[in-house]
C-alpha cells in the first residue's frame, strides 16, 4: 500500500450561512489564455472605480455571517486600488480575503500588501514552460513561479490553481512535486468550463471524459496529499446514492461583474440569465426567466444548468437513462495533506 492510498477525499458540502462573493473588478488582463472564461459581451469591458468597488463591498457585507470575498478579473492586480479594496473588505468584516492572480502581481503588490491581509491564489496550467506557456502565454511560467516563491518567502498564504483540460491532463501528475518545490501547500484542481473562449471550441477537444477524471484526478490529489499538500477539486460526478445539492438553492455565492450583473451560478455567465443586477448601489431582482427559476428543476442528470448549457457532458444508455449524474459545479472534494492532518 502506497503512502498516497492512505488519503481519502471528503466532500465539502455547502455550509449554511457561509457566503462567498466573487468580485470581478475588471475584465482586462495582460494575458490571453486559451481557456479564459471572461466574455466581454456579457461581462462588460470596464474597470469598477474605487468608489464603486467600496459601494459594492458594502452592499454584500454581512459581518454577522461567515462572508468571504475573492477578488478576480481579468487580472485583479491590474486594478490600482486593489490594496484599498482588500483593506476595506477587512474593515467591513469579511472573514476570508483572496486574490486570484495570473502571477504577474502588478502595481508592486507584494511590497504594498501584508501577508496577513489576503491569500494569494496563483493560476498555473503546467509543470514547466513547455506545457504552461502555450496555454497562458510566453514567459508566464517563469514569472508566475518566481512571484509565487517571493510570496512564500514573504510569509503569504498561497495556493495554486490548475485548470485541467485535454491540453494538460497528461502532465497533472507532475504538479505535486512542483508545488512541494515552490513551498505551496494548497492545490486547487479545476475542471475547465465551457464558457468564454472555451465555448468557441468543441467541448470534447477540451473536457475530460468521466473515465479520465476518475482515473487521474483523485490519484494525483492523493499523491499531493502524501507530500503534505491540501488538495481541493470539483466533485463532478455523483455516486448513485449521493443526493444532488444545488448551490443556487442552499448556499450564498455571488458572482459580480463590472457591468453590474450578479450571477448565482458560474455556468450561466455566458448568458443573460443573471438573477440580480446592481442599480444605484442596490441589488435588484432581474425580471423574466433567470437562473434562479431554473434551479428549481429536478432532473435525473443532476445539475440542470449543465444539462441546459453543456449537454455534451452527459451520455445515456439504451434505455435513455443518464450514465452519470453531474454534481453542482461548486461542490468540492478535499484531501488534507499529511502535515494538516497532524496539525
Amino acid at each position: 500500500m502506497t503512502a498516497a492510498s492512505h488519503h481519502r477525499a471528503r466532500t465539502l458540502y455547502f455550509k449554511p450561512g457561509e457566503r462567498n462573493i466573487f468580485f470581478h473588478l475588471l475584465t482586462a488582463c495582460n494575458l490571453r489564455c486559451r481557456h479564459c472564461y471572461i466574455n466581454p459581451d456579457q461581462h462588460g469591458t470596464t474597470m469598477v472605480s474605487r468608489a464603486t468597488m467600496e459601494a459594492w463591498l458594502r452592499l454584500f457585507a454581512a459581518p454577522d455571517q461567515e462572508s468571504n470575498v475573492i477578488f478576480l478579473g481579468g487580472e485583479p492586480t491590474l486594478h490600482p486600488d486593489l490594496v484599498r479594496g482588500v483593506r476595506y473588505a477587512r474593515e467591513l468584516g469579511y472573514r476570508g480575503i483572496t486574490i486570484d492572480t495570473n502571477g504577474f502581481l502588478h502595481h508592486d503588490l507584494l511590497a504594498r500588501l501584508g501577508p496577513e491581509e489576503a491569500i494569494l491564489s496563483f493560476s498555473l496550467d503546467g509543470p514547466d514552460p513547455a506545457v504552461n506557456d502555450p496555454l497562458r502565454g510566453a514567459g508566464v511560467f517563469e514569472v508566475c513561479t518566481a512571484n509565487l516563491r517571493r510570496a512564500v518567502a514573504r510569509g503569504f498564504d498561497v495556493s495554486l490553481i490548475y485548470t485541467v483540460s485535454q491540453h494538460n491532463i497528461a502532465h497533472l501528475a507532475r504538479m505535486p512535486a512542483l508545488l512541494e518545490t515552490l513551498g505551496c501547500r494548497r492545490f486547487f484542481i479545476q475542471v475547465i468550463g465551457i464558457r468564454g473562449k472555451s465555448a468557441q471550441s468543441p467541448a470534447d477537444e477540451l473536457q475530460l471524459n468521466p473515465e479520465q477524471w476518475r482515473e487521474i484526478v483523485p490519484a494525483v490529489a492523493a499523491a499531493a496529499a502524501a507530500r503534505g499538500i491540501d488538495v481541493i477539486y470539483p466533485k463532478v460526478y455523483l455516486a448513485a446514492d449521493e443526493p444532488f445539492q444545488c448551490a443556487g438553492r442552499v448556499a450564498e455565492n455571488y458572482f459580480i461583474f463590472p457591468n453590474g450583473r450578479v450571477y448565482l451560478c458560474p455556468l450561466c455567465e455566458d448568458f443573460p440569465l443573471h438573477a440580480w443586477r446592481i442599480e444605484g448601489d442596490r441589488l435588484v431582482v432581474q425580471p423574466g426567466v433567470t437562473e434562479k427559476q431554473l434551479f428549481t428543476l429536478d432532473i435525473p442528470e443532476g445539475c440542470v444548468m449543465n444539462k441546459l448549457l453543456q449537454p455534451g457532458n452527459i451520455s445515456y444508455d439504451r434505455q435513455g437513462h443518464p450514465r452519470h449524474r453531474i454534481s453542482c459545479c461548486l461542490l468540492k472534494q478535499e484531501i488534507r495533506g499529511r502535515q494538516s492532518e497532524v496539525g
